[in-house]
């Protein structure tokens, strides 16, 4: 597990920006934490890492919203979802299979129906209106080996393991 502190929207987003610098084509990324804590924010940092060109705005409606850059982009938001079955008409399978990243805000309400291999990103509120603490997390056989990687790349943000 990997801590790291972040002082504006702005700096989470280049912290996500360097977190993308690991992805890898299967990849699911665990968004977790508090209503407006910035998750999408940080889904916004990571495409921008990826090279997504196109402005990456929340899918609460729509559920999903695909993007393309040096790997597709799937952001995936589950907060409206009232059961687990439902995720499966999201059609996750097929987001994992097409070489691409997803990232789900609210991922944390659905682990049990998603693959025992990912990233848990939690953010959660800290001390003044814009820090942030951002926990990271990984689970599985892809994402355990790469945890000194994740600490490496956010060390810039003060990272302590």
């Amino acid at each position: 597990m990997t801590v790291v502190a972040t002082t504006s929207v702005d700096e989470t987003r280049d912290l996500a920006a360097a977190v993308s610098s690991l992805a890898r084509a299967g990849d699911v990324i665990v968004l977790a934490g508090d209503l407006g804590a910035g998750k999408t924010a940080f889904v916004q940092g990571f495409g921008r890492g990826l090279g997504v060109p196109d402005r990456i705005t929340s899918p609460t409606f729509t559920l999903v919203h695909v993007y393309e850059g040096r790997l597709p982009v799937h952001h995936v938001d589950v907060y409206r979802l009232e059961q687990l079955s439902e995720v499966l008409d999201l059609g996750l399978a097929e987001m994992l299979d097409d070489g691409g990243v997803v990232l789900i805000e609210w991922g944390d309400a659905i682990l049990p129906v998603l693959p025992h291999d990912f990233l848990e990103v939690r953010i959660t509120f800290g001390a003044s209106d814009d820090d942030r603490q951002i926990v990271f997390h990984s689970v599985g056989p892809t994402w355990a080996p790469r945890g000194d990687a994740i600490a490496g790349v956010v060390s810039p943000w003060g990272a302590t393991t």
